[in-house]
């Protein structure tokens, strides 16, 4: 795949955006969408969206849109989701034990290789059709079944020990869910997903949201009141997508 090193990284991260509004146009039946039409589904300006496109080559055709799946297909292949990665998903937990029964993983071309744990109950049993294995064959595993992604399900005490132990397997990148700060070689990938992250700023807009209509109430009565911060956070937070990028 050709490199694109002067794309910012707030382009890429609105790369998963677009390719999942394609897919879910493309379930629709729709084959042709202009930038407005994806601005729109997606809350983000249409010149926006031209711009962020243009950097990786031409697409679409001025006067009429993008073909659905063609750039589906494009997106796709600048992601790398049509190298079919594999992954191993470490924690056999709720969270583990969900994330291994999402289909959705394999809907992009993800295949799951492989669960770990270390608790011996756990072990030996299975997940959806899947063995979990122990975690002290990790390195043989991954090695043997090309493991190129390793997702970190296990709890924050003990993630820093699992992404260490998944880095000297020689793990290419990692997907981490645990709730703290991860350290690793620059040469290896790593994304964060802190669910707490996300609730805990929903609580604070469902926690506000009185005081701003109490303050826009007041506003409409003549008196001075504001409160610009607020709304400026809460405009952001509509356009902001706070689920996961990919599922949906």
């Amino acid at each position: 795949m050709q490199e694109h090193p002067s794309i910012s990284k707030a382009t890429v991260d609105r790369l998963p955006r677009y390719y999942r509004c394609l897919r879910q146009l493309s379930d629709e039946g729709v084959s042709i969408a202009s930038s407005e039409e994806l601005g729109r589904r997606l809350s983000i300006n249409p010149e926006q969206i031209r711009k962020d496109l243009t950097a990786f080559g031409q697409f679409g055709k001025k006067g009429v849109g993008y073909y659905v799946a063609e750039l589906k297909e494009s997106i796709g292949g600048i992601l790398g989701l049509d190298q079919h990665l594999s992954l191993a998903i470490v924690g056999m937990g709720h969270l583990g034990a969900a994330l291994a029964n999402y289909q959705g993983i394999e809907r992009l071309g993800f295949r799951l290789a492989a669960i770990f744990d270390s608790n011996p109950v756990v072990i030996g049993t299975r997940v959806g059709e899947r063995r979990v294995e122990d975690i002290a064959y990790l390195a043989e595993i991954v090695a043997e079944r090309s493991i190129q992604i390793g997702v970190i399900a296990v709890p924050a005490a003990h993630a820093q020990h699992v992404a260490d132990q998944l880095v000297a397997a020689g793990i290419s990148g990692i997907w981490n869910f645990a709730p703290v700060k991860l350290h690793v070689p620059p040469s290896v990938p790593f994304v964060s997903e802190d669910l707490s992250v996300g609730l805990s700023a929903l609580s604070y807009y469902l926690t506000h949201r009185s005081t701003e209509n109490d303050v826009l109430s007041e506003k409409n009565k003549g008196r001075i009141n504001t409160f610009p911060l607020f709304s400026q956070i809460h405009r952001k937070c509509r356009q902001c997508n706070l689920d996961g990028i990919f599922f949906s």
